[in-house]
């Protein structure tokens, strides 16, 4: 990290960014496999993970994009996680988490049988 870096760091500290997940048409759930997306907005510093856990206790799966630099400082990126779409119907949650060193994760948990089909 520069100095000028580890300066803002200093005085933004850590930045929770938010979560927005983008669910599966009905029509992508009728080809046999769903792909859930995963936005993180305005999170700061750089080095949060982001990916997918099926269930309570699930791996952290999924791939992540590369972290984005916004004007204003923060970073955005994604995770995406493909799955068929039997396996996404029976799923009792899943959930897109964010997670940073020791911070508590920022997540966003959906319950595949409550989403329009």
């Amino acid at each position: 990290m520069t100095y000028s870096g580890a300066k803002k760091y200093l005085v933004m500290g850590v930045v929770r960014p938010s979560l927005t997940v983008l669910l599966p048409s009905s029509e992508e759930q009728d080809q046999g496999n769903v792909a859930l997306v995963c936005l993180a907005n305005k999170g700061f510093p750089e080095g949060w993970k982001l990916g997918w856990r099926l269930g309570a206790g699930g791996a952290l799966q999924g791939s992540q994009s590369l972290e984005v630099l916004e004007k204003d400082g923060h970073y955005s990126w994604s995770s995406s996680l493909t799955l068929p779409t039997d396996q996404w119907r029976k799923a009792d949650s899943v959930t897109c988490e964010a997670t940073l060193k020791d911070q508590t994760p920022v997540t966003h948990t959906l319950e595949p049988h409550h989403c329009s089909q």
